[in-house]
């Protein structure tokens, strides 16, 4: 073995080493001056107004649906091919929680499985209150119907775009908020860019940056416009409703301001990878990730599908016989509708068929920045060692 090949990883360059350095030089390591110059950098890029960092992309879907008034009663829609924190976060905030099968050949959630569930739950007086599209492996659900859709019935558009900053959706940049409420971006050291671990809200409404802004903080506010009454001072600030310590560091900012002045050239290097993949991998018994013509994907990950009928092993063999071959394959994602604890909720095996097929024939190659041509064409060798044809 020539040793592993990860699925993912971050690079750092000795300009992060060094902007990370200049802040544990400085005064602040943390609700300092890094913070919105890092927020700027990512509202600029994506062509936003406003954009608030957090301490995970976690952190950042929970406030952004309270911030949307997600509450007890309430419903959140969203995928079930997606991480547990896309639906965890509308639980977190009292709401229930259900899901939308995926289309088949984006795996992204079907706007017109989405459709069909917002007529029967119009006609049981179910609406959701927030539908919650998730960017798979970065790129971009069809947003321009999903706002159509949220008109129609009068939900909220949050966009989980953890896999998706660099990402182009009808020509501009996913996180625009043209077809949304608020987006949602991650910075894990698996994604596009890193701030180490952290996240961003992204939105063009005022009064919804206000209340984010609150939220990260303990709910509370130091604008005396905001206030209950007169000011008692300088040093004076209220809590007007119930916050958290969710805030990014300084440090984390600095890390995640120099990696945003070389995004671009990250994407671009994932989205030749991909296109090498391409071209490597299409004589396999494998269904290779398909892009809809509206959407230029970031490549947070490269997905391929086993062609199980084809293949003398079966998914879980093929998965493991690339682990023990240094192929440092992953999953994305086991159904959220099937872990143990949403089945404690109601939800079952055969509830989204889509979503389940898809799980069964999935796996995430290596596609990372320092991804050398030489390791991706072993781990397209071990594909072909390891798949063998009926």
């Amino acid at each position: 073995m020539n040793g592993f090949i990860p699925y993912g990883r971050q690079n750092i360059n000795q300009q992060d080493i060094d902007a990370v350095l200049a802040v544990l030089r400085s005064d602040w390591l943390t609700q300092g001056p890094t913070i919105e110059r890092f927020e700027r950098a990512v509202a600029e890029y994506c062509g936003v107004k406003y954009a608030v960092a957090v301490s995970s992309a976690t952190a950042a879907l929970h406030i952004a649906c309270l911030a949307a008034g997600l509450g007890a009663g309430d419903m959140l829609w969203t995928s079930p091919n997606t991480f547990v924190a896309s639906a965890n976060c509308g639980l977190y905030c009292g709401a229930d929680v259900d899901f939308v099968d995926i289309d088949p050949h984006t795996y992204n959630l079907s706007v017109e499985a989405l459709e069909q569930k917002l007529i029967e739950a119009e006609r049981e007086g179910k609406l959701p209150k927030v539908v919650l599209p998730v960017h798979l492996a970065g790129q971009s659900c069809l947003m321009d119907r999903i706002a159509s859709l949220s008109r129609k019935y009068g939900f909220t558009v949050l966009e989980d775009a953890s896999h998706a900053i660099g990402a182009k959706y009808q020509g501009s940049p996913v996180g625009n908020c043209q077809f949304s409420d608020m987006a949602v971006f991650s910075f894990h050291p698996v994604k596009i860019i890193t701030t180490g671990e952290g996240g961003v809200v992204v939105t063009n409404r005022e009064y919804l940056y206000e209340k984010l802004i609150r939220l990260r903080t303990h709910g509370i506010t130091r604008n005396p416009k905001l206030m209950q009454g007169e000011s008692h001072g300088l040093w004076y600030y209220q809590q007007l409703e119930l916050g958290f310590n969710y805030r990014m560091t300084d440090i984390q900012a600095a890390l995640g301001a120099s990696q945003m002045q070389r995004l671009d050239e990250f994407v671009s290097r994932r989205r030749l990878l991909a296109a090498r993949y391409d071209r490597l991998l299409q004589d396999l018994p494998l269904t290779l990730p398909w892009q809809h013509p509206d959407t230029e994907s970031s490549w947070h990950l490269y997905v391929i599908r086993l062609k199980l009928d084809k293949i003398a092993k079966t998914h879980r063999q093929v998965f493991e016989e690339l682990r023990q071959a240094g192929i440092g394959v992953n999953l994305h994602y086991i159904p959220v509708h099937t872990q143990p604890y949403y089945q404690t909720l109601g939800f079952k095996w055969g509830d989204f068929p889509e979503a389940e097929q898809y799980y069964q024939e999935a796996i995430s190659i290596p596609l990372y920045y320092d991804l050398t041509e030489e390791n991706q064409e072993r781990v397209v060798a071990a594909l072909r060692d390891i798949i063998q044809a009926i």
